[in-house]
C-alpha cells in the first residue's frame, strides 16, 4: 500500500510532469507497448499533463487484442465437439472471430468455462477423464510460464485428456515490425514491466542499438509512466538510444530464470499471426514436438482459417499505433463495449475500451462525426 500511494502521489506526479516540460525542447512520439500502460495513461489523464509536443502512441500490447480471429475460430470449432470442455479467461469470451465469439458459442450449447488459471483447467481434466479439456492459452511472455507449467504437470501426471490451444506471442518481434514500417515515426518505447519481470530486458538491447530508439521499462502507475517518459525524452534530447529500467522494484535485467526455464522446456519459438500486424516470423510460442500430445491444434486437426478482410473497424491500425481510437469511423457508434467490432474494444486494456470509458467527450465527438457522414 505504501508503494501504491507513492506511485500515485499528486505532488510527485506534478513535479515529474513539470520536470518533463522543462526537459523537452523538440516534439517526440513515444509508444507505450502494453495495454496496461495504455489503460493507466487514459484513466489518469496523463496526456493532459504532458508537454504539447510529446505524443503518446498506443501499441499492440493487449494480449486479448492481438489474438487473431483465426485462433478464436479454432476455439469455437472445438466447442462444437460434445466431448470437449473449452476453458478460457473471461475476457476472451467476447473477442470477435470471423463468425462470432466464444460467448455466442456457449449460448449455442458449447461447454465453455471461465477459469482463473491453466492449473484450474488441468484439475478439471483430472476430474473429467471421459472428456477432453482444452485451455485456450493466450498472452505475452507474462502468461507463458503458467501455461507451460500446466502442460508440464499434465505430462508428468499422465493426464492425457488435457491440451493447450496455444496463441502466445512475443513482444520484441512486434516492436521490430513496427519499427520496420516505412511510416513508423516512433521515437522511443515504454516497455511493459510485467513482461520484463519474467523475461528480463536483454532482448531489447539489439532493438535500441539497431533502430536508434530509447526503450524504457516502466511499471503501470501514473508516476511510473511519467518517470519512464522523463527517461525516454532525456535520452532523445541527448541523442542517446539505450535500454533503461524505471521499474527496478520488480524487474532485473536477467528476469525470472526458473520461469524462463519452464517456458524453454515446453515451448519453441514459431511464426505467429497477430491481429492487426499479420504474420510475424519468430514472434510466437508453440509446443515442442515432445509435448505434441498436449497440442490441441494437432490433437484435433485444427486448420487455421484465413483472416477476414478489414471492414469499417480500424482495429488493426489502432493496434499498430497508426490511428487513435476516436479516428475510427465505428468508434462509439457501431462499435461499443457492449457490441464490439474489434478486439481493442473488448478488453479493459484495449485502447478503444479505455478511450470509450475514460474520454466520453471524444466518444460523443466521434459518434457525431459518424452521424454527419452517415
Amino acid at each position: 500500500m505504501e508503494t501504491l500511494h507513492a506511485t500515485r502521489d499528486p505532488a510527485a506526479i506534478r513535479r515529474t510532469a513539470e520536470a518533463l516540460h522543462k526537459l523537452q525542447t523538440r516534439p517526440w512520439r513515444v509508444m507505450e507497448v502494453c495495454g496496461g500502460q495504455t489503460h493507466a495513461i487514459i484513466k489518469y489523464g496523463l496526456p493532459e499533463l504532458l508537454p504539447a509536443g510529446l505524443t503518446l502512441i498506443h501499441g499492440p500490447g493487449c494480449p486479448v487484442c492481438v489474438t487473431p480471429a483465426a485462433h478464436i475460430d479454432m476455439a469455437i470449432e472445438l466447442t462444437r465437439r460434445r466431448d470437449v470442455i473449452l476453458c478460457s479467461f473471461g475476457d476472451m469470451l467476447r473477442v470477435p472471430g470471423n463468425g462470432g465469439d466464444l460467448l455466442g458459442a456457449r449460448a449455442s450449447g458449447g461447454d465453455v468455462r471461465i477459469v482463473y488459471s491453466p492449473m484450474d483447467a488441468l484439475a478439471l481434466a483430472e476430474q473429467n477423464p471421459q472428456r477432453e479439456v482444452v485451455f485456450f492459452g493466450v498472452g505475452f511472455e507474462t502468461t507463458a510460464p503458467a501455461n507451460a507449467m500446466a502442460v508440464l504437470q499434465a505430462a508428468r501426471r499422465g493426464v492425457g485428456n488435457f491440451s493447450l490451444l496455444a496463441a502466445h506471442v512475443l513482444v520484441p518481434p512486434a516492436m521490430e515490425a513496427i519499427l520496420q514500417h516505412p511510416d513508423c515515426g516512433i521515437d522511443a518505447f515504454l516497455a511493459a514491466g510485467h513482461v520484463c519481470a519474467v523475461m528480463g530486458y536483454t532482448a531489447y538491447h539489439p532493438l535500441a542499438e539497431r533502430y536508434g530508439v530509447p526503450i524504457v521499462v516502466t511499471g503501470f502507475e501514473p508516476l511510473d509512466i511519467l518517470q519512464g517518459l522523463f527517461l525516454a525524452v532525456g535520452q532523445l534530447e541527448r541523442g542517446e538510444a539505450r535500454v533503461e529500467n524505471q521499474y527496478r522494484r520488480a524487474v532485473t535485467e536477467g528476469g525470472n530464470r526458473p520461469a524462463q526455464d519452464v517456458v524453454t522446456e515446453i515451448f519453441q519459438v514459431v511464426e505467429r499471426r497477430w491481429r492487426g500486424l499479420g504474420e510475424l516470423p519468430a514472434s510466437g510460442l508453440g509446443l515442442r514436438p515432445a509435448y505434441a500430445a498436449h497440442d490441441a491444434q494437432l490433437r484435433f486437426g485444427l486448420a487455421e482459417p484465413a483472416e477476414p478482410a478489414a471492414g469499417v473497424c480500424l482495429a488493426g491500425q489502432v493496434l499498430q499505433g497508426r490511428v487513435q481510437p476516436p479516428e475510427c469511423p465505428a468508434f462509439g457508434g457501431d462499435c461499443t463495449p457492449e457490441h464490439p467490432l474489434g478486439a481493442p474494444m473488448v478488453s479493459s486494456e484495449g485502447a478503444c475500451a479505455a478511450y470509450y470509458r475514460y474520454r466520453p467527450h471524444e466518444r460523443r465527438t466521434a459518434a457525431a462525426g459518424q452521424g454527419a457522414h452517415g
